[in-house]
């Protein structure tokens, strides 16, 4: 990788200590420019007209599902845009048809977007949720997952890694569980997709579900990608139709069936080219030198008295996303005082309050996150400034 290069990309870089790719990633000026692109000379509704400038947008806004199918390693089933990883899981929520006493396993350690949807199913239609907790250092194994997966399970909903402690889960295992048990397999890849290689047949799911603005593409942006076009779309009207008529009507095939109504058009013609960026530089390239910054910063945060880091040690089973707290001193706290430093992190709950009640931390914690355009200095920035926070010297 060459890292200078890469963060010239990356205006914003010059300015600030940017250590918040967990809650969205910078964009680089090439997605930027192509998003201008369609703006500025070919902007048009997709999939509608038959002007040349109509065509030039659907045949950008199709090529960009295609790269983004291609990027997850599906060679079929079907990639549709949504505006984030939440409505990716919602419409596998609302889209699958019921039953009181249809379980859904998932565990302690997800999101709120891949736990809220469950529980409104517990509440509103009286599906049966089982919800695994995870060992004390936070993992979860494929076996505690089997424990709860039965033969009225209907989908287990799993996040492939933790956006609190940075594990990686057994996600392949857990796929195999749940189709020895004839049960659907949802991963939540917002925390994985962009950070390391990932193939869907290698998962063994049939749904994978992401965001776009973590992935150096634009906010607005995610995916949810099916084997099989199983769902009812949670949205109907213009351009997800083959015929209407006073009487009925007949929903079309493929994406366009699952995106109803103008889309981000601009938004998926950048992610597009947000994959490009991802695929010259390699996956496995972005994930090494975010794995050895990892082990750079966790080494040095765990050197400073008064300071608890939480989740695995680094190596390849886990992301660059790490969490820490620093003794007499709210997460928040710490946070804004690296604001004033211009050093990025976040703090609090990071969407995962369950997890944090299992873990003993009702404040949350700070959390550093890594992204491609990460660098030595960035980490050693960040190490200083605890240093100084933590009363070091």
């Amino acid at each position: 990788m060459n890292l200078e290069r890469i963060r010239s990309d990356f205006p914003l870089l010059a300015e600030v200590c940017y250590l918040d790719s967990a809650a969205t990633s910078l964009s680089p000026e090439p997605v930027l420019q192509a998003m201008l692109e369609y703006e500025r000379h070919y902007r048009a509704n997709v999939g509608r007209g038959v002007h040349r400038l109509s065509q030039i947008a659907s045949q950008k806004y199709w090529d960009a599902h295609r790269k983004v199918a291609a990027f997850i390693g599906a060679r079929e089933g079907e990639t549709v845009f949504t505006r984030n990883t939440t409505e990716a899981i919602t419409l596998v929520a609302e889209g699958l048809t019921w039953r009181p006493g249809d379980r859904v396993v998932t565990t302690l350690a997800e999101h709120h977007s891949n736990l809220l949807p469950w529980m409104r199913l517990r509440d509103r239609k009286g599906v049966d949720l089982a919800i695994v907790p995870p060992a004390p250092d936070g993992t979860v194994t494929a076996e505690a997952v089997a424990e709860a997966v039965n033969d009225r399970t209907r989908l287990v909903a799993i996040t492939h890694a933790s956006n609190v402690l940075g594990n990686l889960l057994p996600v392949r295992e857990i796929g195999r569980v749940a189709r020895d048990h004839g049960a659907l397999f949802l991963v939540d890849g917002a925390q994985s997709v962009p950070h390391l290689p990932v193939s869907v047949p290698d998962l063994c799911c049939d749904f994978l579900c992401f965001s776009g603005h973590k992935m150096l593409g634009p906010t607005g942006t995610g995916v949810l990608w099916m084997r099989e076009a199983v769902l009812e779309p949670l949205v109907v009207g213009g351009g997800s139709i083959d015929r209407v008529s006073a009487e009925s009507y007949t929903l079309t095939g493929g994406y366009a069936r699952y995106e109803a109504g103008t889309p981000h058009i601009s938004g998926g013609i950048g992610l597009g080219r947000a994959v490009d960026y991802l695929q010259a530089i390699g996956m496995a390239e972005v994930h090494l030198h975010e794995e050895l910054l990892t082990r750079r910063m966790i080494g040095g945060l765990q050197e400073i008295a008064g300071v608890t880091v939480y989740g695995p040690d680094p190596g390849p089973g886990r992301i660059g996303v790490v969490s820490f707290t620093v003794q007499g001193l709210h997460p928040h706290e710490v946070a804004h005082a690296l604001s004033e430093q211009e050093i990025m992190v976040r703090s609090g709950h990071h969407c995962c309050m369950p997890l944090m009640d299992h873990l003993g931390l009702p404040e949350g914690t700070v959390r550093a996150s890594l992204h491609l355009y990460s660098s030595e200095g960035d980490v050693d920035r960040l190490l200083e400034a605890v240093q100084g926070l933590a009363g070091g010297d």
